[in-house]
């Protein structure tokens, strides 16, 4: 007897929670994954909402509003882009655009550390004709030399 009412009472208990939401559980906000790109690549993307992620990466963002993602990287201007959300009928709510890509500019101050003046090389002196040209003895020339190319053996 007792399961038989532990039975009906767990019955009545999911028909009540199907039938309705009013008991306090809201449906938490619709998300739609955004991929997030960046060139180069490694920078922190920090969305609206406070999450954040280092490129190549996805977020889940809620599509109840629109919402921006802001890209910044040492070295370069940071850069943000703004998502809108898209609703069509039969479909579920998402955000665009998806994915998303952002080429970062280089900042003035690291462009200025790039330009560099490049050093100075020494100015090429200019050799002598002879010198450029390798020196070969052809078999019928003689040596130049006061000493003979190949001396004598030595006796002892």
């Amino acid at each position: 007897m007792h399961r038989v009412l532990a039975i009906i009472g767990g019955a009545f208990a999911l028909a009540a929670c199907s039938s309705t939401s009013d008991w306090g559980f809201k449906p938490g906000p619709s998300l739609d994954t955004v991929s997030l790109e960046s060139e180069p690549p490694g920078a922190e993307a920090k969305a609206s909402n406070g999450q954040t992620c280092r490129t190549p990466c996805a977020l889940a963002l809620p599509v109840d509003a629109a919402s921006s993602i802001t890209f910044t990287l040492t070295g370069y201007q940071p850069e943000t882009e703004r998502l809108e959300a898209i609703t069509s009928t039969g479909e579920p709510p998402r955000l665009r655009p998806n994915p998303v890509v952002v080429e970062l500019t280089p900042a003035a101050s690291s462009a200025k550390k790039s330009a560099k003046p490049a050093a100075k090389k020494p100015a090429a002196r200019s050799k002598p004709a002879s010198a450029s040209a390798p020196m070969t003895a052809s078999p019928a020339q003689a040596p130049s030399s006061p000493w003979l190319a190949n001396p004598p053996p030595m006796r002892q």
